[in-house]
């Protein structure tokens, strides 16, 4: 085998190869040990687990592709034919109510979900059937070992759900880098280089950068123990037009707040409090262009991007109300896989829409076709009809005008066939017109009583189907000859009947090319504000009272967890909805607070002057208390060697370092640390640091090591409504 490219062989082959080339595995210390090598040739399934679970990730990439394209082949002699076997997998499965829905659809993701938690219940059913239990389990010494991670092979496999388009979604892009499925992976991106930055002191253009290390790490299922669990929160004040209260010790119900920490730590504690109150999110998250404001330390491709972005959105569907809706703001680059993951997450059919918004009507000239627009993808998280609201039109000129004020006209007739006199039958019932005689405007007089003289008119059959009205009889004799009159069709002298609309507003539109839009006024206004340059890229106010008018009513939930500037904060703020913010970087302090603080005071741009805001209100805000985050913070802001070394010595003696780290062996090899480049030891820091630990979660509150003030403690309970 050695020296055998695998690489341009059909998978059969391939597996074919590996199987009866035992010298694959005996001729290389990187695949197999020293104990297997020895059992391996007499025994064909140890071969192939040694298969799928080599160190080298080329073999076990191979392999997996090939289980799954060929699964039969990694069945044993002797077993049941794979269809059977499938078929006793789901009967075990759907034994449990968790795995399948009200309409009956089988929840692959739940059992996944479940088998990775070790789920106690699920793994008693499997050890309850003799297949399923010969299968899964192995005997060690007497014990029953759990294979989970051939469990998930089995149930993410297309033929397990052949009518699932899972696979498919997957194998276009939603796949991580050892080629599992995202949707299934369990992987945290826990920190992500942000896509704003502050311009600082002496800079006058965006390429004069600082030489920040913004870190980001994956983390494996198995690496990830407390980190969800919800966090304590510090240092709170209540901000209002009198001032600021400090080291406040209650929340109320009525608050806003602006929260400083990992947004999706943060995420995950305020799930505690708000799951379920959202009305509308918006969140405008980094686009991975790699042509960003600041300098990667890392390659953060596709599927760590989508990665990142899938835990964070998961905690943001619970967030929502049932009637809530969510807007993602996004450019060319990630936006049609970014598309797939919502698809995923709310479900196609809780998609609304992707609004193309004309940012920059000049057009950036590269890539060969100037650039001019980005875009928002519009999910519901459920079917509820009133997620979104019309836009008002304070400049809307209507036609006709009557007693009561302008309108226009719309038929009454329901013109969507999938409503019909076989499901509506009380919204079919016949109109009388009298063709001679005119209320106003040349709108003739109707009746629901037959008269003399009067014609009789039906809802119209539209592609053979009886269609109906959209109000109900009692509606209709209500409006009649007020709201509800008949227009004499000119065309073919038929009659239609019409209702008198006249609300200043109208359905959202798909493309946004106005100039208030654009990305230019965002700028402006916070120069405005700040009286210089502070924050690159803000979105403008108008843009945000677009989408908060869409997706909100007064005193509605907002949420934004990449608030930036705080567009969003602010915007909520002046149309009188409560909002959440959160960022984690150091200008929410210098620039967002701030921003706030004049909005308090009654700022007048933006959107200020269209809502008449006069100022008023107030938000709380607060952080997350740091753990490690202030040794990340320390290692970030590191700039020679010493520095470094100083840093170790105090993770030896205060920080919370991994329990897979030897101090003593990274001590023993000091030379080779101090031989490494500033960028790499800073990267070899980051990853002897135990993640789990970068804020101080609430159950170890009250340990004296954390040094937690009682205000900050009161506070945290309050929040949580802990007594």
């Amino acid at each position: 085998m050695t020296g055998m490219s695998l690489s341009n062989t059909a998978p059969t082959h391939r597996l074919r190869i590996l199987l009866q080339w035992g010298d694959f595995l005996r001729n290389s210390q990187r695949h197999a040990s020293n104990d297997v090598r020895g059992t391996i040739d007499n025994n064909p399934k140890l071969l192939k687990q040694a298969l799928l679970h080599s160190p080298n990730e080329l073999v076990r990439k191979d392999t997996k592709e090939i289980q799954y394209n060929v699964p039969e082949i990694f069945i044993d002699e002797g077993d049941l034919s794979m269809a059977n076997f499938y078929e006793t997998v789901m009967d075990v499965l759907k034994q449990d109510v968790r795995f399948v829905a009200e309409d009956g659809t089988f929840l692959r993701n739940a059992v996944y979900e479940a088998a990775m938690k070790m789920d106690a219940p699920l793994i008693k059913r499997l050890l309850g059937n003799e297949e399923t239990a010969k299968r899964f389990f192995a005997d060690v010494d007497g014990v029953k070992v759990f294979d989970k991670m051939g469990f998930a092979w089995v149930i993410n496999n297309r033929q397990f759900l052949p009518d699932s388009y899972t696979r498919f979604k997957n194998k276009i892009g939603l796949m991580d880098e050892q080629g599992e499925m995202i949707t299934a992976s369990g992987k945290v991106e826990l920190i992500f280089p942000y896509k704003d930055c502050v311009l600082e002191g002496g800079q006058t253009k965006e390429d004069q950068k600082r030489q920040e290390i913004f870190y980001n790490e994956t983390l494996a299922p198995d690496e990830v123990d407390r980190l969800l669990y919800p966090k304590v929160l510090v240092n709170a004040w209540r901000v209002h037009r009198g001032g600021a209260d400090e080291h406040i010790t209650e929340f109320k119900d009525d608050d806003n707040l602006i929260i400083k920490g990992n947004n999706l730590l943060a995420l995950a504690s305020l799930l505690k409090r708000y799951e379920g109150r959202v009305k509308c999110i918006y969140i405008d998250p980094p686009y991975n262009t790699g042509a960003d404001s600041f300098n990667y330390n890392d390659n953060f491709n596709h599927s760590s991007w989508l990665v990142f972005m899938r835990n964070r959105l998961e905690i943001a569907r619970k967030m929502l109300a049932n009637d809530g809706v969510i807007f993602v703001h996004c450019d060319n680059n990630e936006q049609a896989y970014l598309k797939v993951l919502l698809d995923d997450i709310f479900g196609r059919d809780k998609f609304v829409e992707t609004i193309t918004v004309v940012n920059n009507p000049r057009g950036r000239d590269y890539g060969g076709i100037a650039n001019m627009h980005e875009f928002i993808h519009v999910y519901k998280k459920t079917y509820n009809d009133d997620a979104l609201y019309n836009i008002i039109d304070n400049e809307k000129h209507f036609p006709y005008e009557d007693k009561l004020g302008g309108f226009e006209v719309r038929e009454l007739r329901n013109r969507n066939t999938a409503f019909h006199i076989g499901n509506r039958p009380n919204l079919c019932y016949p109109f009388y017109v009298n063709p001679n005689n005119e209320v106003d405007n040349g709108f003739l007089e109707v009746s629901l009583d037959p008269k003399h003289g009067f014609i009789e008119v039906m809802p119209a059959k539209s592609m053979g189907i009886q269609t109906v009205w959209r109000w109900g009889k009692e509606k209709s004799a209500q409006n009649l000859n007020i709201n509800v009159v008949c227009k004499r069709m000119r065309e073919n002298g038929r009659y239609m009947i019409v209702e008198k609309y006249r609300e200043k507003s109208q359905m959202a539109r798909s493309v946004w090319w106005d100039k208030e839009v654009n990305s230019e006024r965002g700028t402006i206004h916070l120069r405005e504000l700040f009286g210089e340059k502070v924050f690159n890229f803000p979105k403008p106010e108008e843009l945000l009272g677009r989408i908060l008018e869409i997706g909100s009513k007064e005193n509605d939930l907002i949420m934004d967890f990449h608030l930036g500037s705080g567009t969003t904060a602010a915007v909520a703020h002046k149309m009188g909805r409560k909002y959440i913010g959160v960022e984690q970087m150091d200008y929410i302090q210098t620039v967002t607070v701030e921003r706030l603080k004049k909005v308090i005071s009654g700022e007048q741009g933006g959107i200020s002057k269209t809502v008449n805001w006069q100022g008023g209100g107030s938000f709380v805000y607060c952080e997350l208390a740091k753990l490690n985050q202030s040794i990340v913070e320390e290692i970030e802001a590191a700039t020679d060697d010493d520095a470094l070394a100083a840093i170790w010595q105090k993770m030896k003696k205060s920080g919370f370092i991994s329990c897979k780290v030897d101090p003593a062996a990274i001590d023993e090899a000091a030379e080779d640390f101090a031989a490494l480049s500033l960028a790499d030891k800073k990267n070899f820091l980051m990853e002897l640091l135990d993640k789990n630990l970068l804020y101080v979660n609430t159950c170890d509150m009250d340990d004296a090591e954390f040094n937690i003030s009682e205000i900050d403690k009161a506070f945290t309970k309050s929040f949580y409504k802990e007594a």
